[in-house]
C-alpha cells in the first residue's frame, strides 16, 4: 500500500523566495494569484491567500521534504496521513 502525505503551506509566511518551486517542482509553483508558493494543481486541495494544502504520493515525498527543510522561513509542513 501505497502512502500518501498532506502538505501545507503557510503563505501568510511565504516570502517567494522560489526555494520550494526550485527544488520541487512537481510538487511546488509560484501562484499567480499572489505570487506566493502553492501546491502544483494536480495535488491541491485548498488555496486561499493563507494557506494551500493538499495530498502527495508517496513517490514525491523526498522532493517535498527536501524544499521544506529549505524552506527559510519554514512555512512548508510535509507529514503522513
Amino acid at each position: 500500500m501505497n502512502m500518501v502525505y498532506r502538505v501545507s503551506i503557510d503563505r501568510l509566511a511565504c516570502i517567494a523566495c522560489r526555494v520550494a518551486p526550485d527544488l520541487c517542482p512537481n510538487v511546488f509553483v509560484l501562484g499567480e494569484d499572489n505570487g506566493k508558493n502553492r501546491l502544483v494543481e494536480a495535488y491541491s486541495s485548498k488555496t486561499s491567500n493563507d494557506v494551500s494544502t493538499g495530498v502527495i504520493p508517496e513517490e514525491l515525498y523526498a522532493c517535498a521534504r527536501k524544499a521544506a527543510a529549505a524552506c527559510p522561513v519554514q512555512a512548508i509542513t510535509v507529514d503522513a496521513t
